[in-house]
């Protein structure tokens, strides 16, 4: 990684001292409602973030932030989603079950900025001999294309979830453009002349106990045994063993096994898994047989369309912080915010570098997006995989804007990409 030559470096000055965080939430800061208020916290934000230019509707800022445990080195995008040549999309790989460092997807889809997305499936060691997905735990839908649904709370890798949200839990910009916070749940069925059953999971790397799950192309290659491992509860919960799987093309059956298979799967079919009562229901099913299968996602909130979602966990709702937010680990974040009744985004990704590794809490997550200006905030994955791309003016390619803290990009399954249209 280069040094990075004539960045302006802030320290952003909040309206009650950082040393109440210590092990304590900030209180006694009004809500903010976007940068265009007038009280004094909302103008020290605004000025702090007027950062560099990248594109039109685009600038960027590094900030130092006193926290609880030691300085913290913030980067941030403001990103104007009312201006007609900026957009934001998922940045993802060709699968799901797929992952590639942030600087990738972000220049194989031609993004000027970007950061890492949704916790995911990293790891196998309570399962020996299973294969870790690398899929993502919520939903996430790319330019109006649904690709995913969430895991069952209970299956989630990352931190523990605060009272209230779940899995299903999302960042998305609607066919309206603007952003918001919202709550996607999977609704689908399969069909045929054996019955009619609820699908319980699409593309997901853990299904929900005694449910079908659809695979779809958008899956990719990778095995789909984990999705009939651990419970609703325990991740770590043992492998199932009453599982069954039907493969369906164009309408109907054309095979059937007793174990979930690996493999590509073609545009035009769907592979069925179940477990337990879903895989003695899948039983049901024989070569031939017609099958309908159907499935959306519903924002349970809005019952808006989302042309962009991604999964994570809500810090901050309406300008207050949830309340149980964690405020005794601190860690490298990466988080997004909304402003400007949804008009206007505000991407932040913590520096991984030894003398700002300590990092922030959740709880002043949550207090520093506010303080920038921000009503609603949304925790994305952290750690190793925080990071911060961007295309610099006049460059051909992104770079890395934060440092990692393994010292180079880890790959992830999906980000938030910022694309300029002029």
């Amino acid at each position: 990684m280069t040094p990075r030559d004539g960045r302006l470096r802030t320290v952003l000055t909040l309206l009650t001292a950082w040393s109440a965080l210590a092990g304590a939430a900030l209180v006694g800061a009004a809500p903010a409602s976007g940068m265009e208020g007038t009280d004094a916290g909302t103008a020290a934000a605004a000025k702090a973030l007027a950062g560099k230019a990248l594109a039109p509707g685009i600038t960027y800022k590094e900030l130092d932030i006193p926290a609880a445990r030691g300085m913290a080195r913030a980067h941030v995008l403001t990103v104007d989603l009312s201006n007609r040549h900026v957009r934001v999309d998922l940045l993802h790989s060709a699968a799901v079950a797929s992952r590639a460092a942030v600087s990738r997807l972000a220049q194989a889809q031609g993004a000027v900025a970007g950061v890492n997305g949704d916790f995911f499936d990293i790891s196998e060691t309570q399962h020996p001999g299973v294969e870790a997905t690398g899929a993502t735990v919520g939903p996430a839908i790319a330019n109006g294309r649904v690709l995913k649904a969430a895991v069952p709370d209970g299956q989630r890798f990352g931190p523990a979830l605060p009272p209230g949200t779940t899995t299903k839990d999302v960042l998305g910009v609607g066919l309206d453009g603007r952003a918001r916070l919202d709550s996607l749940a999977l609704d689908g069925s399969v069909r045929s002349s054996s019955g009619r059953w609820a699908l319980g999971g699409l593309n997901q790397y853990a299904l929900p106990q005694g449910s079908i799950g659809a695979f779809t192309s958008a899956w990719g290659g990778v095995s789909r045994k984990r999705a009939t491992c651990g419970t609703d509860i325990d991740r770590a919960a043992p492998c199932g063993t009453d599982t069954y799987e039907v493969t369906v093309r164009r309408g109907h059956v054309v095979s059937v096994a007793g174990t979930p298979g690996s493999g590509p799967i073609a545009s035009g079919t769907t592979v069925l898994v179940g477990r337990e009562a879903g895989a003695q229901r899948l039983r049901g099913l024989v070569k031939g047989q017609a099958v309908r299968i159907q499935h959306w996602l519903v924002a349970a909130d809005t019952r808006i369309r989302y042309r962009f979602a991604i999964g994570g966990c809500p810090v901050l709702t309406h300008g207050q912080p949830l309340p149980g937010l964690n405020d005794t680990t601190s860690a490298v974040r990466t988080a997004v915010g909304i402003a400007n009744k949804g008009r206007r985004l505000l991407l932040l990704a913590l520096d991984g570098a030894p003398a700002f590794r300590t990092g922030l809490t959740i709880a002043e997550v949550a207090h520093t997006m506010r303080t920038l200006g921000s009503v609603d905030a949304f925790s994305l994955d952290g750690g190793g995989s925080t990071t911060m791309v961007a295309r610099k003016p006049g460059a051909g390619a992104v770079s890395i804007l934060n440092h990692p803290t393994d010292g180079a990009e880890r790959p992830v399954p999906n980000g938030i990409g910022v694309f300029s249209r002029g």
